[in-house]
């Protein structure tokens, strides 16, 4: 991906159709007969396509689900109003509110479908990293807030851990494929708690960079084998308890003289990571991940 498409948030149509799962053959169909999309073009002349145009293409989709033709389907997304808000104002805060008060009485209901049907509205009208940021990461916090005071039961938190783990997952399919900076995530030993760091990595691939993901409890010796493999540009390490980063903090010095080392979560402490060599994350998950810088060159 190149500089522009990556600093301007439009994309090539390849990295479109891996956001949507829509084939790239069916994208230009519906570009070429309904209009429904609207790319310019870059210095390079590549065809780049912006967050309304993918925001047509769910709401196209949701038409087509809903009996509407491709015709009839297109014609009202293009009509359809797609000026969702890209980052969080003070006019959208008794929307986003409201929203995320329904998304956490269907967890704490346990309504599995009424969850997946108001997230399929959310990331239908705002983007992911509104919707992440705004929406379904403060909902998680809340809940575990709620389990942690015991007025959730692990049935409620878990369920809604696995909605929502569910549906990173999907947002993450492709993402080692990446044009841009490569960013290697984990967290460390003992570890279990990822969610964050899962819409850390699909922000990131929003904006072009390669995730190459470890997941949870991930031995720091085999995040230093996997350097030169994915050679990234960036290791981050999340995590929740300090412990798990006061155990191994050799290795993390060690890790630090290897590649650009950044410590990420609660755990994140500025004073252990000066002492090992790393920088601290301390903006929200998807903040981060639109403001990290990759100091090293590989």
């Amino acid at each position: 991906m190149d500089a522009e498409s990556t600093e301007s948030g439009r994309v090539r149509i390849g990295e479109l159709s891996r956001r949507v799962g829509v084939s790239e053959h069916l994208l230009r169909a519906w570009e070429r007969r309904y209009g429904l999309l609207d790319p310019v073009r870059s210095a390079g002349g590549y065809r780049l396509y912006s967050p309304a145009d993918e925001r047509r293409i769910r709401q196209m989709q949701q038409l087509l689900d809903s009996g509407l033709s491709a015709a009839e389907a297109a014609r009202a997304a293009r009509n359809t109003p797609v000026e969702a808000r890209d980052t969080f104002t003070a006019e959208a805060a008794p929307a986003i509110e409201q929203r995320r008060e329904r998304l956490r009485a269907a967890f704490i209901a346990m309504d599995e479908p009424m969850t997946q049907r108001l997230i399929d509205s959310l990331f239908l009208d705002v983007t992911v990293e509104t919707a992440l940021r705004e929406v379904v990461l403060p909902c998680l916090r809340d809940i575990g807030i709620g389990w942690e005071r015991g007025e959730i039961t692990v049935a409620q938190e878990h369920l809604a851990s696995q909605i929502i783990r569910g549906r990173l997952l999907a947002l993450a399919r492709g993402w080692g494929r990446g044009d841009g900076p490569r960013a290697l995530l984990a967290c460390p030993p003992g570890e279990q708690h990822d969610l964050a760091l899962l819409a850390f990595g699909v922000v990131l691939s929003r904006r072009g960079w390669a995730v190459y993901y470890l997941g949870t409890d991930t031995p720091i010796g085999s995040v230093i084998d996997s350097i030169a493999t994915a050679r990234p540009d960036v290791i981050v390490l999340a995590a929740v308890e300090p412990e798990r980063f006061n155990t191994v903090r050799d290795e993390l010095a060690a890790l630090a003289r290897r590649s650009q080392l950044v410590l990420a979560g609660p755990a994140a402490d500025a004073a252990l990571a000066a002492e090992v060599g790393a920088a601290v994350l301390a903006d929200d998950p998807v903040t981060a991940a639109e403001t990290i810088k990759v100091r090293r060159s590989r």
